[in-house]
């Protein structure tokens, strides 16, 4: 046996297709609600967001890869992409050229996993970040304005300066309304987002999803789905910790702004920590340097 093919995982006809159709059906329940009020027109701002954020497309994420090195047997190259080759053992991915073709996307993406993977998680900011987002706006003005807040207009804003915010990550940054960014204690930028991305960050773990499809077809749908289902709970509380009021979404909120809510908020975010961390790990195990 060649070292090529020790590492390699062969999967007999029944055994990978049972796997595409576990990830079809259980990639199904997400989707297909999504696609339902899509075609009526109709807006939810924790269970769309995934789809709406995030460029992966409904059918790229019901669309099942072994990874690399997994070898199919009786399977036809034709069903998996451009990127599978068949020989004598069956059909299997064609990696190097893979890495080759997204080498800029893996030298981007394994350090940020790795830097972020060995800093300790910070655990105080609360979700004041979503807050910063609505920072002296008007209900007419804040980006989810069919749904109410929580607060009014200046008690919000309150609760903003009286807490501060500590948010490390740039994409929710960048989302900040105008007065509310001298409020951050940093000032990150895209440039900067290996120093800063830590991994107590709820939206640093939700994009474990992002860095997770980029990575694909390298690494198994399994390993995207779970980080998408991660994401998906992480939106959840991202959410219930916001300024809006969703509880008629079967959103109650954690009310941030009492220390009830705040000691609820960390402990729930110390676990998305502690999932995201076997996540990350499984990535960089996934797409080797």
């Amino acid at each position: 046996m060649t070292a090529a093919l020790a590492c390699t995982t062969l999967l007999d006809a029944a055994t990978w297709r049972e796997r595409r159709q576990a990830h079809e059906e259980r990639v199904g329940a997400w989707l297909t609600p999504h696609l339902a009020r899509r075609r009526r027109g109709e807006k939810h701002p924790v269970e769309d967001f995934l789809f709406t954020y995030y460029s992966h497309r409904p059918a790229q994420l019901r669309r099942w890869h072994p990874g690399a090195g997994v070898v199919l047997r009786d399977a036809d190259p034709a069903e998996f992409g451009r990127d599978y080759r068949a020989d004598a053992a069956g059909v299997t991915l064609d990696t190097e050229g893979v890495r080759a073709r997204r080498a800029e996307s893996i030298t981007w993406i394994r350090p940020l996993l790795t830097a972020t993977a060995g800093r300790p998680a910070h655990l105080g900011c609360f979700g004041m970040h979503e807050w910063a987002m609505v920072y002296r706006q008007t209900q007419d003005e804040v980006r989810h304005n069919a749904w109410p807040l929580r607060l009014t207009p200046e008690r919000t804003a309150e609760v903003v300066e009286e807490r501060g915010v500590r948010c490390s990550h740039f994409d929710a940054y960048r989302f900040f309304t105008a007065p509310a960014r001298p409020l951050n204690l940093l000032t990150p930028t895209r440039e900067t987002q290996h120093a800063h991305e830590q991994p107590g960050c709820l939206h640093a773990n939700m994009d474990l999803y992002k860095w997770a499809y980029k990575l694909s077809p390298l690494v198994p749908s399994e390993l995207v789905a779970d980080a998408f289902a991660l994401a998906r709970e992480i939106r959840t509380l991202d959410m219930r910790a916001s300024p809006y009021d969703l509880a008629a979404l079967g959103c109650p909120p954690v009310r941030v702004e009492t220390p009830e809510g705040r000691a609820e908020y960390a402990t729930a975010q110390r676990g998305f920590a502690e999932r995201a961390a076997v996540l990350r790990a499984r990535l960089l195990e996934a797409v080797p340097a």
